[in-house]
């Protein structure tokens, strides 16, 4: 019932136009009841993305899973991948779909809202993991912006493409370039800050007190 009911909208809205679309359409074309669209659909909007929730689910599902011996921008960007796969299951549809929602204002809003969504769920994830780290909250936030930017400009970029070329090989590209920004060592914990390096240059045969006394100089101790 629900793919007949995704089938028979975007039927309609390929030849009628999303706005001059109504629910009403889309059940007598599926031959059910409104009772049954809403059923499955709070809006008509959701009947444009009808597999978002279930890989929302999936993704909070795999990150809830992960341990703590996981690198966390590894597990993020592993997680955006999901949605890529999602949108790969059915190339024909998804170009469609970025089609339809790029006509329509009201579509591209509720695509945006959708968006971000996913980013809080990633953000939330690395926010538990940086507890206590300093920035910890800012850094889980920029980088789960990093990696949903990511994911949509190869994404879209496939998109645009009709669905040709390999998506997994562009995202993963793309992911490549916030795990090389963001997953290499550890981040200090809160009051620690960079280890300070002095060196203090001296010429041969310099007194050892003489020494002595330009480091503590350089170390503010003098």
């Amino acid at each position: 019932m629900r793919d007949a009911l995704v089938a028979a909208a975007f039927r309609l809205f390929l030849e009628r136009g999303y706005e001059q679309t109504t629910v009403d359409d889309v059940v007598a074309l599926a031959g059910v009841g409104r009772r049954s669209f809403f059923r499955y659909f709070p809006s008509e909007e959701d009947v444009v993305f009808p597999d978002h929730e279930r890989c929302l689910a999936d993704m909070t599902a795999f990150l809830t899973a992960g341990s703590d011996d996981d690198d966390p921008v590894r597990r993020v960007c592993d997680a955006a991948r999901l949605v890529l796969l999602m949108y790969a299951e059915n190339p024909a549809f998804s170009v469609q779909r970025h089609r339809l929602t790029k006509s329509v204002p009201g579509l591209r809003a509720y695509e945006l809202s959708v968006v971000r969504r996913y980013e809080r769920a990633l953000a939330g994830y690395l926010r538990a993991r940086f507890t206590g780290l300093r920035n910890g909250a800012l850094r889980a936030d920029v980088i789960a912006a990093a990696v949903v930017a990511a994911h949509n400009n190869a994404l879209r970029s496939w998109l645009r493409s009709d669905g040709k070329g390999d998506a997994e090989a562009a995202v993963d590209h793309a992911l490549g370039h916030v795990r090389a920004a963001f997953g290499a060592g550890p981040v200090a914990a809160a009051g620690e800050g960079p280890e300070d390096v002095v060196v203090v240059v001296s010429r041969r045969g310099t007194p050892l007190w003489r020494v002595v006394r330009e480091l503590e100089t350089a170390l503010g101790r003098g």
